[in-house]
Order: structure tokens, then sequence, then C-alpha cells
């Protein structure tokens, strides 16, 4: 590791987890927020006053485009990492002077996804399932889900958005995609005006038939990814931490925070597979895409 300071900007329930998740890695972390309790108000004071090489942007997604534009203003010329979604729109951003900007999909990390992707071993998929769903008003214990960002549309929440990993690791493994059909909505169940679901068909290049669902809805939390090769099914728990494969389940060893752990050491260090900023972008597009196929009720290409 090469980084020995960091900067966090944004003290939600995210970005504390990441300047918990650094100092346990041993850096020296500097937060910036409205909040009390943050160590300076602004990015502008905190890269004068902590002098970081390494900065985290943790705001909500609808601010990331101006915070990276403030962050470049002070010179700071270190890796950044911002927590997915990019940007809240598809909107192409100007050269960045960082060494490297990476973006928060830490379930290219997670134990189960790297067990998933060696069963693979680069073999192309007949279909693949995707399923994530996880009740909203569980996410934030103690907080109304409905004064989150998750739930508001002008901070750039949605499922979408919010769940976007799908649509990162999809692209990952089995992208890039040729056209995309949507379902999906505000159900209004719970209470947002934000789409709450979403399911998606895709025809990708190592993937012909992929289903996509996403909701704000279920009760029990599962998020899984269910592959269909040649002479092999094999299901990732995400949740669970197991990998079946024809039947045969196998636990993979994991805790919370361990594909948190790995992302930064490999945005510090500049290494795979972390999310690089066009892979991100990438997600954007077809996020946009993905609206626009619900709205026209088409299928709709890159």
């Amino acid at each position: 590791m090469s980084s020995t300071s960091a900067v966090v900007i944004g003290l939600g329930s995210i970005g504390t987890r990441h300047a918990r998740i650094l100092r346990e890695l041993g850096l020296q972390v500097s937060t910036v927020s409205r909040r009390e309790g943050s160590d300076y108000p602004s990015i502008t004071q905190a890269v004068a006053g902590a002098q970081p090489d390494y900065v985290v942007i943790a705001t909500e997604t609808a601010r990331h485009a101006d915070n990276l534009q403030e962050l470049a203003q002070t010179g700071f010329r270190g890796n950044v990492l911002v927590e997915k979604p990019l940007f809240a729109t598809p909107a192409a951003p100007p050269k960045y002077p960082f060494a490297r900007v990476s973006v928060g999909y830490n379930l290219r990390f997670h134990p189960v996804m790297t067990a998933l992707v060696e069963t693979l071993n680069g073999r192309e998929a007949i279909t693949v399932a995707a399923y994530v769903g996880q009740d909203i008003r569980d996410w934030r214990p103690g907080r109304d889900h409905r004064a989150t960002a998750s739930a508001t549309a002008d901070a750039g929440g949605g499922v979408l958005r919010d769940l976007s990993h799908e649509l990162d690791y999809l692209l990952w493994l089995f992208g890039p995609w040729h056209r995309v059909a949507a379902l999906g909505g505000a159900s209004g169940a719970r209470d947002i005006d934000v789409d709450d679901h979403f399911d998606l068909l895709l025809d990708m290049q190592r993937a012909p038939a992929v289903h996509v669902h996403m909701d704000y809805l279920d009760r029990q939390g599962i998020r899984r990814i269910r592959v269909n090769v040649d002479d092999d099914t094999i299901e990732a728990d995400l949740v669970g931490s197991r990998l079946t494969v024809n039947g045969k389940a196998m636990d993979v060893a994991s805790d919370r925070d361990q594909s948190y752990r790995d992302m930064h050491l490999a945005a510090m260090r500049g290494i795979g597979p972390v999310c690089s900023l066009p892979e991100a972008l990438g997600v954007m597009h077809l996020i946009d895409a993905s609206e626009r196929a619900l709205r026209t009720k088409t299928w709709v290409s890159p």
C-alpha cells in the first residue's frame, strides 16, 4: 500500500464506513462534511490541511461531479475513489488531473464473486439471471427511509442507481451489451417517488439472454446471480456467502468489510479489478438506456 493519508468527503453511513476501514488499514484519515464531527468544512481546506494522497468521495450521487471539480481545482493529483454510481446522469466528465479515478463497485472484490469468476473461467454464458432486492426501510435503522438520498430523485436515488452493482458486474463479466428492454417504476408501496423496482432484459456479448431484477421491496434481502454455461449451472449467493455448482454448495469465507478493504487497496495501487472511470461511465449509459427503454416500451441499443 503506497497511500498513507486520506480524505473522505461525506459522512453519511457509507462515508463513515469508508473512513473507519481506511483507519483500520493504517491510514491517517480526515473527513469533510457539513455534519457535526467532521474535520473540515470544505474540500479545499481538507486538501490544504491534510495533504492527502488518496481521496474518497462519498456524498450524494448528484454532488459527485461538483465534488470532483472542486477537488481538481485544489491541485490534488493523487488517486480518487468515487462511491457508486459515478454520476446521476451519463454526461461525459472533463479530463481530470488526478493520477487515477476509480469507482466504488466493491462487489467485484466479494469472495463469492471471485469464486464465480474462477468457476466461469472465461466461458460464455447461455443464460444469466441476477436478482437483488432489499426493503429500503431496513437499510438505515433509525432513519426515515423517505428522507434518505436513496429515496430522493434530486439526490440521484432509485434502484437503477442505488443497486447498480448488478449492472457493473454484468458488464464486467459478460459485456458489452447490445440491446436492453425494461419494465418497472415507482409502485408507491414504500411511499417514495423514485423507481423502486426494475426488470431488465439484456443481450450481451458473452451472454445472449440476461435477466436483471432489482427492487427496494424484498423483505428477505437477496443478492444472487445464476448462470447457465454449457455443462454447469452456477449460482453465487452474495448474502449467504455461498457458491453452488450443479446443486453442490460451497461456503465461501467472507466478512462484511473484506470487499471494501480489498477495493481500497486496489484503488490506491491502481490494480484490477477495481472499476475504472470509463467502465463506470458505461454503467451510467446502461442506466440511461434502461430508463429510455422503460419510457418508450421498446428495445434500446447503445
